[in-house]
């Protein structure tokens, strides 16, 4: 099991061009450096969550032969409620036996939209693509930590437990833009001198999706413009 240290900085990145007043976000692994130029919020609700939008297409994912990699689908759908727990848990979920570090990360990336608080859409790309780096650098887990997993047939398994709490803000709810934080508990299996353990860890974690507005739908696939897409992933957790 990794150290306290290690797996408090095990989770992601979330509120697009939002900085909160001091905490911000939850955490998988890496510490998110101080975010760009982020608009401050005006305000923090409660956990109140937003009531759901129509769905796109519930029930269909973008690519269902991602299971046969240990990965979880991104869904196809406007609700905002089930497209933020399986994003939780797919910022979590690895089998280092089916793929390597590189090739998660990079599919990961594939569920990002740029954030739609831009005017600009240079200025919109530029931040998405810093979000990814985030993603990579101080999110998800880092190489070393993959490569000890993997000595061991390592793979994880997140779920997302309870309820979803959403912050409330005015500035992001504007453009359907959803910031949920929850508790994901995170299955590790690992085997060592011939035989196979499992253990726990429960973490709180956020994620930033828009849904039912401006969303970028992933090339090739099902899913379209207003299907919920993620933003950014936090290291640590909002609220």
């Amino acid at each position: 099991m990794a150290n306290q240290g290690t797996r408090r900085r095990l989770v992601w990145a979330v509120v697009g061009a939002i900085v909160l007043v001091g905490a911000v976000i939850a955490l998988l692994v890496g510490r998110l450096g101080e975010p760009g130029d982020s608009p401050t919020p005006t305000g923090i609700g409660g956990s109140s969550a937003p009531s759901s939008t129509a769905p796109g297409v519930d029930g269909d994912v973008v690519d269902p032969g991602v299971t046969d990699r240990g990965w979880v689908p991104e869904p196809i759908t406007r609700d905002q409620d089930a497209y933020i727990r399986a994003a939780l848990e797919a910022a979590g979920t690895v089998d280092t036996r089916k793929a390597t570090r590189a090739e998660w990360v990079s599919w990961l990336e594939t569920w990002f939209t740029p954030s739609p608080l831009y005017d600009s859409e240079k200025d919109a790309l530029d931040q998405m693509a810093g979000y990814k780096a985030e993603l990579d650098q101080s999110v998800v887990l880092p190489q070393q930590l993959w490569d000890d997993l993997a000595k061991e047939d390592g793979r994880v398994e997140a779920r997302v437990v309870g309820d979803i709490d959403y912050l409330e803000l005015p500035e992001t709810t504007a453009q359907h833009m959803w910031t949920g934080t929850a508790d994901v508990v995170m299955h590790y299996t690992r085997v060592g001198d011939g035989r196979e353990v499992s253990y726990d860890e429960t973490v709180r974690v956020s994620v930033q999706v828009v849904c039912d507005a401006e969303s970028v739908p992933a090339p090739g696939s099902a899913q379209r413009a207003g299907d919920c897409k993620v933003v950014r992933f936090f290291d640590e957790a909002v609220g």
